[in-house]
């Protein structure tokens, strides 16, 4: 999870400047590897602390990259129809979609980890609500031994898969705010994609 979390940062960080702050290329990364810090020494080791402090960081830190991204995003589109100068080279422009599309996949994919039957501490401490995604080894308890919960790898996976097939797959939601969720993703993957490869399509002929 800190691992995807930086990797937000990264990938922010790399965006051309029409889509960021200006004059701000490193306010988010500090912003989120501060949230990322308090998070790591309130609950060091397995996320097993399942503290109100902790869940309104952990929430805070994955909103602020869900709605930067969500703004760059935005942006992007915006920068494509109104066909803005960095949007006619497309190296660029495949670069900074793939970089929005990916750090929308990590965003949603710790969003399900955050919310998917109260969250990563109820899950450790097994006092979680019923869940909200069911996924294959649930039914398949032979085959990775009782008990079996899904870790950050798991939900990175589910969103990955949901971004690109634009539908779930081996995951199954079966609550209707998931479902939502789900929507958002594939909606904004399906923009993002349609979008940057139809303007770098012609750009290259």
């Amino acid at each position: 999870m800190a691992l995807a979390v930086v990797s937000a940062g990264v990938l922010r960080a790399t965006l051309p400047v029409e889509l960021r702050i200006r004059d701000a290329r490193w306010l988010f990364p500090v912003v989120v590897l501060i949230l990322l810090a308090a998070l790591i020494v309130g609950d060091p080791g397995r996320i097993d602390r399942d503290k109100p402090w902790l869940r309104w960081m952990t929430t805070a830190l994955i909103g602020v990259i869900t709605l930067a991204n969500a703004a760059a995003a935005v942006r992007l589109v915006v920068s494509i129809v109104d066909v803005s100068p960095f949007t006619t080279d497309a190296k660029v422009l495949l670069a900074s979609g793939g970089a929005i599309w990916l750090t929308n996949v990590i965003a949603f994919g710790l969003w399900y980890w955050a919310l998917d039957r109260g969250g990563p501490a109820a899950r450790a401490q097994g006092t979680g609500s019923p869940p909200a995604l069911v996924f294959p080894e649930m039914k398949n308890e032979e085959h990775v031994g009782p008990g079996w919960t899904p870790m950050f790898v798991d939900y990175f996976h589910f969103s990955f898969a949901t971004a690109t097939a634009f539908s779930p797959t081996d995951v199954s939601a079966i609550r209707p705010w998931m479902k939502l969720l789900l929507m958002a993703e594939e909606a904004v993957s399906l923009i993002v994609a349609l979008l940057v490869v139809a303007r770098a399509v012609n750009i290259l002929k």
